[in-house]
């Protein structure tokens, strides 16, 4: 068995200082830079895709909404072709700053309320697939294990990446449950860390209600600007390495 840790990251901006990047940097395989609408900046952007290819860590894109006061996680009223325009914008941004360090794109993955909305709606995560394709078709889709996103690209041709979360908890019928609830995310490392292993090793999770949720999981979430981010992803290492898990980016192998 295989799987990614990917983390986002690059979200300070400006004065702003946001996660602990370096001290995350060298426990995760692939991370996820915002790409200025949600948080980063063009300099932030720059630092950060200069320190993945010092640790050799796959590059991904984090297009959000257009939203630095919410972090981009409060959801916004956005066309299709708004949502294609925003995506097409963002990874061309930072493929332009990978280009100028001599770095590769490797993949997208959407952030906060966009990512949440277009796992539950078929024409935002078409717009985003048809983006990605046409800005770069090589580049990797990450989406929510079993969501519209996965589904749009597969149908676009793009290589995609099914993810999960150590520390937010589901529903049963695979969402997950929005940070406004209480109960959405896990706080203890312990329990983020079970929750990522069985995810991978027996491809479940316990929902909140108790259900048993079967999902495909080649990569674990860690959010960066999460306290103790660090240490999560230190945990899961340690963890897969006892289970037999080998810790690494995706290959262009990955599947649905």
């Amino acid at each position: 068995m295989q799987v990614d840790l990917n983390c986002d990251m690059g979200e300070s901006f400006g004065a702003w200082r946001l996660g602990a990047d370096g001290a995350v940097l060298p426990h995760v395989t692939s991370i996820n830079i915002a790409c200025g609408f949600h948080a980063g900046d063009p300099s932030v952007m720059h630092a950060t895709v200069a320190a993945a290819v010092v640790h050799g860590v796959a590059i991904g894109a984090h297009p959000g909404l257009p939203d630095l006061a919410g972090f981009g996680r409060r959801e916004m009223s956005v066309t299709a072709s708004e949502v294609y325009d925003l995506v097409a914008y963002q990874v061309g941004a930072l493929q332009g700053i990978a280009t100028a360090a001599g770095a590769t794109v490797q993949h997208v993955k959407p952030h906060g309320a966009l990512y949440t909305m277009a796992a539950i709606h078929a024409p935002l995560a078409d717009a985003i697939a048809r983006a990605i394709a046409d800005v770069n078709p090589a580049l990797a889709l990450y989406g929510l294990s079993g969501s519209a996103l996965i589904s749009a690209g597969l149908d676009a041709g793009l290589r995609t990446v099914s993810e999960a979360f150590a520390d937010r908890r589901y529903h049963a019928d695979g969402t997950l449950v929005p940070r406004s609830d209480a109960a959405a995310m896990i706080t203890s490392t312990i329990d983020a860390t079970a929750q990522a292993l069985g995810m991978v090793t027996s491809g479940t999770v316990h929902a909140i209600d108790g259900a048993i949720v079967h999902l495909v999981a080649e990569t674990i979430c860690i959010h960066g600007d999460a306290p103790g981010a660090a240490v999560i992803a230190q945990h899961l290492r340690t963890a897969f390495h006892g289970a037999g898990v080998s810790v690494r980016a995706p290959s262009a192998t990955t599947h649905a």
